[in-house]
C-alpha cells in the first residue's frame, strides 16, 4: 500500500494589495493597478480620471480615491473584481485645484487651495456636503479614521503656518487657527489620535499639536512647541513599536538630504518611571521625558521626497529623487547629484545599511536582475512573512519596482502601462 503525504508549505500570506496609479498623458484617462502582495502579479487595471496626480486609500484598505487633472475625484473598491465601469466619479466646484484627500470614516476631506477651502464629501459616490472656509492656502488634511478632530494645514500671506481644527463629531471648523511653523506641507497623526506632527518646510521644524487639548504641545526636550530637524522637511512616517517619528528632509535638492529620527513616547504604564510627572492619565497622557529628542540625523541620497517605515520597527526606506535638473545615473558622479536611489535605514542602529541605485527607464525594460527604474516619486512599505515588500513608482517610468525586505534588494518589476504617479498598500 502506498499513501501520499502532501507536503506542508509555509503559511499563506495575508490578502493585501499594492494599489498604484499611473498617467497616460495630460488629456487621457489614467490607470489604477492592483498588485497581489504574495505573488507580485497584476490582478486588475482599471481606467480612472484624466491624468491622476494624488492617491489615497481608506484605513481599512477597502476603498481607493484619486484626484485627477480633469477636476474630478474618483473612488473605487479595492477588489480584483473591479471593472472600469464601477469606478465612481465626483466633480468638485470650479477652481478647487485640490491637493490632498483624507478619507475619514463617513466623511472625506479635500484641501482646495483654489477656493481657500476644505471640501467635505459624504455618501457613495462621495458628494459635496459642504465647504469649510476660508482656509488660507490649504496644503494638507491630517488625521486618522474615527479621530474626534482632524487638522487642515495652511499658510497666511506671510508664510506663517496655520492648522485649522475640523471637529469630526459635529462636522464643523474652528475659524481660529493654531499657529505652527512656516510653510507646513505634510502631517501625521498618531493612531490613537492624541498627537499631530506637522512638517514645516519653511523653517526646518516639526510642530506638535496635542489633539486632546487642541493646543500646541510644549516639547520637554526643547521647551518649545516645535522640534528642529533638517532643511526642508516634507514627509514623515510613524514607528509605533519604537515610539519614533521618521522625518525626510529634502535639503537643497542638489546635495544629499537627511532623515531625522525623533523619540515621541507618551507617559504610560511602562513609561511612567523617570517621567516629569509622577502619574499618567490614560485618557490624557502627557509627553514622556525625552519626547521630541532627535535621536539621530542620518545622511541619505540626493533630494529625498518620501520615507516609508516597516511597522515592525526594523527599517525605513527613503526615496531619493536626485537632482531634478540632471538625469538619473547608476554611478555616483558630480558629488552624487545625478544618482537616484532608495536608502535603507536600520532603525536599531540608525544607519544606512543599503543604497539601491536607479537606472534610467530605458535600461529597465526586461532588466535581469530587476533594478530600480527611473526617478522615484512615491514609496510604500508593508510587512510580511517571510518577507515584506517596498513598492516604488517613478514619474518617468512605466515600471514599478518592488524591494524584498528580507534581502533589501529589488526582486520584481511590475508593468503599469503608464508613468508612475503614486502607490499605497492596503495594510502596513
Amino acid at each position: 500500500m502506498v499513501t501520499a503525504i502532501n507536503p506542508v508549505g509555509p503559511g499563506g500570506q495575508p490578502t493585501k494589495y499594492a494599489v498604484a496609479i499611473s498617467t497616460t498623458g495630460a488629456s487621457t484617462p489614467g490607470l489604477a493597478t492592483f498588485v497581489d502582495f504574495s505573488g507580485d502579479t497584476v490582478l486588475i487595471t482599471a481606467s480612472i480620471g484624466v491624468d491622476p496626480y494624488y492617491l489615497a486609500v481608506s484605513s481599512d484598505g477597502t476603498t481607493g480615491y484619486t484626484l485627477n487633472r480633469d477636476t474630478t475625484v474618483n473612488s473605487f473598491d479595492i477588489s480584483p473584481a473591479l471593472l472600469s465601469t464601477q469606478v465612481l466619479q465626483t466633480t468638485l466646484l470650479s477652481g478647487a485645484n485640490p491637493v490632498s484627500i483624507l478619507p475619514q470614516g463617513l466623511h472625506t476631506y479635500i484641501a482646495e487651495p483654489g477656493r481657500s477651502a476644505v471640501a467635505d464629501l459624504a455618501g457613495s459616490p462621495p458628494k459635496l456636503n459642504q465647504e469649510f472656509g476660508p482656509v488660507s492656502n490649504p496644503t494638507y488634511v491630517v488625521g486618522v479614521t474615527n479621530a474626534p478632530r482632524v487638522y487642515t494645514l495652511g499658510s497666511d500671506s506671510s508664510g506663517h503656518g496655520q492648522a485649522y481644527t475640523l471637529e469630526t463629531t459635529t462636522d464643523t471648523i474652528d475659524q481660529t487657527p493654531i499657529t505652527i511653523g512656516s510653510n507646513p506641507v505634510y502631517g501625521v497623526m498618531t493612531a490613537d489620535g492624541k498627537r499631530v506632527f506637522t512638517m514645516n518646510k519653511g523653517d526646518g521644524t516639526v510642530s506638535v499639536i496635542n489633539a486632546q487639548t487642541n493646543l500646541l504641545d510644549t516639547v520637554p526636550s526643547t521647551g518649545k512647541s516645535f522640534i528642529p530637524v533638517g532643511t526642508n522637511p516634507l514627509w514623515a512616517d510613524l514607528v509605533p513599536t519604537r515610539n519614533e517619528l521618521v522625518v525626510a528632509n529634502a535639503g537643497n535638492g542638489t546635495s544629499p538630504g537627511s532623515v531625522s529620527i525623533i523619540s515621541i513616547p507618551l507617559c504610560s504604564v511602562t513609561t511612567v518611571t523617570g517621567n516629569q510627572n509622577s502619574g499618567c492619565d490614560p485618557t490624557n497622557p502627557v509627553d514622556a521625558t525625552g519626547f521630541g529628542t532627535v535621536l539621530a540625523t542620518v545622511p541619505v541620497g540626493v533630494n529625498p521626497v518620501m520615507v516609508a517605515v516597516l511597522q515592525d520597527g526594523t527599517r525605513a526606506y527613503v526615496a531619493n529623487a536626485g537632482d531634478p535638473n540632471l538625469p538619473c545615473a547608476a554611478v555616483a558622479v558630480a558629488g552624487q547629484s545625478t544618482v537616484c536611489s532608495v536608502s535603507v535605514i536600520n532603525l536599531t542602529t540608525n544607519t544606512v545599511t543599503a543604497t539601491i541605485t536607479s537606472l534610467p527607464d530605458a535600461a529597465c525594460t526586461g532588466a535581469k536582475p530587476a533594478v530600480l527604474c527611473g526617478r522615484p516619486n512615491w514609496i510604500a512599505a508593508t510587512t510580511g512573512t517571510p518577507t515584506g515588500k517596498v513598492y516604488i513608482t517613478s514619474g518617468d517610468s512605466n515600471n514599478m519596482s518592488v524591494i524584498r525586505t528580507d534581502i533589501d534588494a529589488i526582486d520584481t518589476i511590475v508593468p503599469l502601462q503608464g508613468k508612475g504617479v503614486a502607490v499605497r498598500v492596503t495594510a502596513p
